[in-house]
């Protein structure tokens, strides 16, 4: 076996012991199925499930298109089916279920479509052509689904039932601040890169003349919003599932997002006088406000 081989496959069992580290955690006090499985639990489980039956026919067609689209439809299968389990048809529970769903199909349309059109995602150029890192690329996302909707899961599977109240108000108010960002700033992007005038030009205006990566912001937003309402209904070891927003921070200023197109960013336009203007005067990630 390869070196590349070894530690691909090594990352995935790294990745497996995490996700069981956070499915144990996030299950005390769990509704139980079957009678024997903590349902917190089960939904992690079925996350990474779900990557690797999708997993084997992308990798015998060697296309990675189906990737987002996976990764959003593992997170309506598990929300969907930490609901149901449960049985319990509460106000914060339909909330919770209600965001993560709008989220997570407008994000797996746009990137559905995103790939369509470009006909290949270039993370992936390499990746595909090697059994072993590609499956490492689709365990990461079940990684990626059950720390970010580990919050929303604790909520949603806990025994008790808690009333929507003021907390869960705030963090509504803060999830619906992130969604817009993030919408505003993917159609700004989109009808920016898609006028011919624009070609080879980076993004200045709306949204993103006040921030680099405003889409990015709402994200993070967003989840911080989640883990807001979904709090209340949290307590010992799954107090550890709050690590969501903090963990979709980290990946995205520190991992594979914000690093990535800045490095792009630089390669292209870098030592151009309006765009160093542009890097000099706007912040990478949170707002710049008009009255900053």
């Amino acid at each position: 076996m390869k070196k590349d081989d070894m530690k691909a496959y090594a990352g995935v069992m790294i990745a497996v012991l995490i996700a069981a580290c956070l499915a144990l955690a996030g299950s005390q006090d769990s509704v139980m199925v079957f009678g024997v499985m903590p349902l917190f639990a089960l939904c992690i489980a079925i996350a990474f499930a779900i990557q690797w039956v999708a997993y084997v026919p992308s990798y015998i067609a060697r296309t990675e298109k189906f990737y987002d689209l996976t990764g959003s439809f593992t997170y309506i299968t598990i929300i969907i089916i930490a609901l149901i389990m449960t049985g319990r048809f509460d106000i914060q529970s339909l909330i919770l279920t209600g965001l993560v769903l709008v989220w997570t199909c407008r994000l797996g349309f746009f990137l559905f479509r995103r790939i369509l059109r470009a006909g290949e995602d270039t993370r992936f150029k390499e990746l595909k052509k090697s059994a072993s890192r590609f499956l490492l690329a689709w365990t990461i996302q079940g990684l990626w689904v059950s720390f970010t909707a580990a919050a929303a899961l604790a909520a949603l599977t806990a025994m008790q039932q808690i009333e929507f109240g003021t907390i869960g108000i705030i963090g509504l108010c803060i999830w619906i601040t992130g969604f817009a960002f993030e919408s505003i700033a993917d159609y700004q992007k989109g009808r920016f890169t898609g006028a011919p005038e624009n070609s080879g030009k980076f993004i200045n205006v709306g949204l993103w003349s006040i921030s680099r990566h405003p889409n990015y912001f709402g994200e993070i937003v967003i989840w911080i919003g989640i883990a807001i309402i979904s709090f209340p209904s949290l307590e010992g070891w799954r107090l550890v599932t709050l690590i969501s927003p903090i963990f979709v921070a980290t990946l995205i200023t520190q991992i594979s997002g914000v690093p990535i197109l800045e490095k792009f960013a630089d390669e292209h336009w870098g030592g151009q006088k309006d765009y160093e203007e542009y890097k000099k005067s706007t912040p990478v990630l949170i707002p710049r406000l008009p009255f900053m």
